[in-house]
């Protein structure tokens, strides 16, 4: 079912948060319908580095075509700001689509931009992010891939400016919208009254960040249909390696630690081995 049909039928889309194929693919094996390509993690991981725009739309691209060759799950794919103006943006669509994209979140905020529960974001002109969103809706090959507009002007020009710039990102032909880092529950549910049930919209739920932590059930009863937790799969990770490494450290061996490892079997059973195997003998 494409992520289009699926908004269309009753139920909260969680899509956790991936940024290679492996992430991905585990993130499909528990039973999830979606995940989500977060440029953060992606920043994390491969650079080391913040969520402040440095990953470049090469390597995106590069990371998107590794996941879906991988997955068959829809992935919603963060493109920031669409790595710059119009023109850019169209170029960011039609290759991120090609590459297996189903969704693609676009943002108001300036390039480069930085993380939306960080300080500091400064935003492109209302009329500038409509124009851009016309530019990514000429550019994708059809309705099938969706376009989720993203605000960032709760924290620079205050929920009702956010508010309005979402209405007219909706009215431009948004797809999706995503209002980010809404500050209490008031304004996640302000949210969710004037656009649920409307059009589609996001919930970003991030671990120690601006926005209040709720679950899937009260989302959707706010009239959310999708939320993601883009971030929370990396902290789980560099939680969970800080606590590996220590404890080889401290022991110089594994076995202290092996109960919560997979063996050689285990994660060659996730990746396929034996599969592959079997398949290159066919051409031997």
């Amino acid at each position: 079912m494409s992520l289009r049909a699926r908004l269309n039928t009753p139920g909260l889309v969680i899509a956790p948060g991936c940024y290679d194929a492996l992430s991905a693919l585990l993130i499909e094996r528990a039973g999830f319908e979606a995940a989500y390509v977060s440029g953060a993690s992606i920043a994390y991981t491969r650079l080391g580095r913040p969520d402040i725009g440095l990953v470049s739309l090469s390597e995106l691209v590069d990371i998107v075509t590794a996941i879906h060759q991988r997955v068959t799950i829809p992935l919603i794919v963060d493109i920031d700001t669409g790595f710059g103006n119009a023109l850019n943006v169209q170029r960011s669509v039609k290759l991120l689509a090609q590459a297996g994209a189903a969704a693609l979140q676009l943002e108001d905020q300036v390039t480069p931009k930085r993380c939306g529960h960080l300080a500091g974001k400064e935003l492109v002109p209302q009329s500038e992010m409509v124009g851009k969103i016309s530019a990514a809706l000429d550019a994708r090959p059809d309705d099938n891939v969706l376009l989720i507009a993203r605000t960032d002007a709760i924290a620079v020009e205050g929920f009702d400016a956010a508010l309005e710039r979402a209405e007219a990102y909706r009215s431009a032909g948004a797809d999706v919208l995503f209002i980010e880092a809404p500050q209490s529950a008031e304004q996640l549910a302000a949210i969710g009254k004037r656009f649920g049930g409307v059009v589609p919209i996001l919930a970003n739920m991030v671990e120690g960040g601006q926005t209040p932590l709720s679950d899937a059930g009260e989302l959707e009863r706010l009239g959310f249909s999708i939320a993601i937790f883009p971030g929370g799969t990396v902290r789980a990770l560099a939680h969970h390696l800080n606590d590996y490494f220590s404890s080889l450290k401290a022991h110089g061996a594994t076995a202290p630690f092996r109960d919560r490892m997979l063996d050689f079997k285990g994660i060659n059973d996730i990746v396929g081995t034996d599969d592959m195997l079997k398949l290159g003998r066919r051409y031997e």
